[in-house]
C-alpha cells in the first residue's frame, strides 16, 4: 500500500476482505482514504479502498484487494479524498428558517431587536421546516453529525431520524421558563436518547450562565450525573460576558460552571472565546471531560475582539471542535469554511504562521470534534470497527490542482461544493451531489409561505432579554 509523501503509517488493521462469505454492504475503491495512526497523526492511503458492513468500516484496503468482491453496492471514487464525516459541534439547526434576517447588528440588538421576538413566533412546524433545510444543506456540505441546542426539539428528531444524519440533541430553557424548562429538557433528553436506530445521542441544554440561575445550573449538574447525561450549553461566549459576570458575580462564567458543578459532568462549552487565562486551569482539572466548540465566522461577523483560545484549550487537553452557530448569525452551515477560518484566525490571533497547520486543522474536524460531542469511539476516523460515517471529496477542479500537500489542499483550496458523496452508517445520503433523502424544493415552498407570520415582530414580545 503507497502512502502520499509525508504521511503516517497507518497502526490500523487491515483485514483482508475476502475471508467473508457474504457480500460486503459498501465497497468504495479507488480513492484515497485519510487515516489516523496510533499517535493520531494524519496520513492518507491511496489507491485504497473501504469496505462497509451493518454500517460499520469493516476494513480499509488496497483497491486491488476488493476487486472481484461481492458488494450489495459499489462507489468508484477514483480522483476523490475519503475522509471522516464533518461534525457541526455547535448549531441551531431550525435557525437556518432566519438566515440573514438580523444583519450588521451588534449581539445585544441582534438578540433583543430580531431574534429573540421573532423566536416568540415558532411553532413545531417552523421547526421542522428549518431542520429539514439545514440538514439537507448539512449533508451537502459533507455533515454527517450536528450538536444541535434548541427549542421544540422534537421535530428536530423526527427530522434527524428522517433525514439519516446523526446528531447530539438538547432541548434548551432558560431559568425564566420556571422548573418546567428544565424537566423537559430532561424529559426529552431521556425518552430520545438511543432513538433513529442509535444515531441520536441526547444532552441536557441549559442556555449559558447569564440566562440560567446557579440554582438551576447546580440541578443540572446533578441530573447530568444521575443519568449519565452530557450538558451543552454556552458560556464565556464574549469578552462582554466575562467582564460582566466578573462585575456582577465576581465568577467569570467558567468559575461559575465550576462552582455549580457543571464541569463535572461531560460538557460542551459552545463558543468560549471569553475564556481568560484564570479559567484554564479549571478547565484542565476537569479531567478531559470538557470540550469547547469555535465558530469563528460569527465572531468576525459581531466584531467580538477574541476568539476561541484553540492554543492554550489545547495545550491542557481541552478537545476543540468545529461549528457553525446558527444560521441566523453565521449565515451557513458549512463546517467546511470553519475549518478553514479556524487555521487562518488562530494563525493571525497568535502571530504565528507555523500554528494551526492544516494537519492539525483536520485533527480539529476529525478526532476532536468527534470528542466534543461525544462520539470519539465511535466516528471521527476512518477505521475497522468505527461507524461508517465519510464523505468523498472530489479533487479534480481546477481550483484543487495541483496537489503539493493534500492536507493543505483539503483545508485552504477545497470546499463544500466539492463533496460528492455522503455516507452515515454505511447508507448514502448524498450521490454525486444528488440529496436521496430530503426533498429541498417543497421545504422551500412552505417555508415561505410561513415567513410573515414567523417574521412578525409587531406584538412586542420576545423568549428572552438578552443582558449580560
Amino acid at each position: 500500500m503507497r502512502l502520499s509523501p509525508g504521511s503516517a503509517e497507518s497502526s490500523e488493521s487491515h483485514e483482508s476482505p475476502e475471508t467473508h462469505e457474504k457480500p460486503a454492504d459498501l465497497v468504495i475503491t479507488g480513492c484515497t482514504v485519510l487515516v489516523h495512526d496510533d499517535r493520531e497523526r494524519i496520513g492518507f492511503e491511496e489507491e485504497a479502498a473501504v469496505v462497509v458492513r451493518d454500517g460499520v468500516v469493516d476494513s480499509v484496503t488496497t483497491a486491488a484487494a476488493v476487486d472481484g468482491l461481492p458488494a450489495a453496492e459499489r462507489i468508484d471514487a477514483r480522483g476523490q479524498v475519503a475522509l471522516p464525516g464533518l461534525i457541526n459541534c455547535h448549531t441551531h439547526a431550525p435557525m437556518a428558517a432566519l438566515r440573514g434576517l438580523a444583519e450588521d447588528l451588534p449581539t445585544e440588538e441582534w438578540f433583543n431587536d430580531v431574534v429573540w421576538p421573532v423566536e416568540s413566533n415558532l411553532t413545531d412546524r417552523d421547526v421542522e421546516l428549518g431542520a429539514r433545510l439545514a440538514c439537507a444543506e448539512m449533508i451537502r456540505a459533507g455533515v454527517t453529525t450536528f450538536a444541535d441546542h434548541y427549542f421544540a426539539m422534537d421535530a428536530v428528531a423526527a427530522v434527524v431520524a428522517e433525514s439519516g444524519m446523526r446528531a447530539l440533541l438538547g432541548q434548551a430553557y432558560f431559568s425564566s421558563q420556571g422548573p418546567e424548562g428544565r424537566e423537559a429538557s430532561l424529559e426529552f433528553a431521556l425518552r430520545h436518547r438511543g432513538t433513529a436506530g442509535g444515531r441520536v445521542t441526547t444532552a441536557l441544554a441549559p442556555h449559558a450562565p447569564y440566562t440560567v440561575t446557579d440554582a438551576d445550573l447546580a440541578a443540572t449538574a446533578g441530573l447530568a450525573r444521575d443519568h449519565g447525561l452530557p450538558v451543552h450549553l454556552h458560556a464565556a461566549e464574549n469578552r462582554d460576558q466575562t467582564d460582566t459576570s466578573l462585575a456582577r458575580h465576581g465568577a467569570t462564567p467558567i468559575e461559575v460552571l465550576e462552582r455549580t458543578g457543571i464541569l463535572d459532568t461531560d460538557v460542551l462549552i459552545a463558543h468560549g472565546t471569553g475564556i481568560v487565562e484564570s479559567d484554564l486551569p479549571l478547565l484542565a482539572r476537569a479531567g478531559g471531560r470538557t470540550a469547547v466548540a469555535t465558530a469563528p465566522r460569527g465572531y468576525l461577523k459581531f466584531a467580538w475582539p477574541t476568539t476561541t483560545p484553540v492554543r492554550a484549550l489545547r495545550d491542557i487537553g481541552v478537545p476543540v471542535g468545529l461549528a457553525t452557530d446558527g444560521a441566523a448569525s453565521n449565515n451557513s452551515l458549512d463546517v467546511w469554511e470553519s475549518m478553514a477560518l479556524t487555521s487562518l484566525v488562530q494563525k493571525s490571533t497568535e502571530g504565528d504562521p507555523r500554528w494551526l497547520t492544516s494537519r492539525q486543522a483536520l485533527h480539529h474536524a476529525t478526532l476532536q470534534s468527534a470528542r466534543a460531542v461525544g462520539l470519539g469511539d465511535t466516528v471521527g476516523r476512518i477505521a475497522p470497527g468505527r461507524r461508517a460515517d465519510l464523505v468523498l471529496v472530489d479533487l479534480t477542479g481546477p481550483h484543487t490542482q495541483p496537489v503539493h500537500d493534500l492536507a493543505a489542499t483539503l483545508v485552504h483550496s477545497a470546499r463544500s461544493a466539492d463533496v460528492r458523496t455522503t455516507i452515515v452508517d454505511g447508507r448514502v445520503l448524498m450521490r454525486d451531489r444528488e440529496l436521496l433523502t430530503l426533498d429541498v424544493p417543497a421545504v422551500v415552498r412552505e417555508l415561505g409561505e410561513r415567513l410573515p407570520a414567523l417574521t412578525d415582530r409587531g406584538h412586542g414580545r420576545r423568549v428572552q432579554e438578552y443582558d449580560t
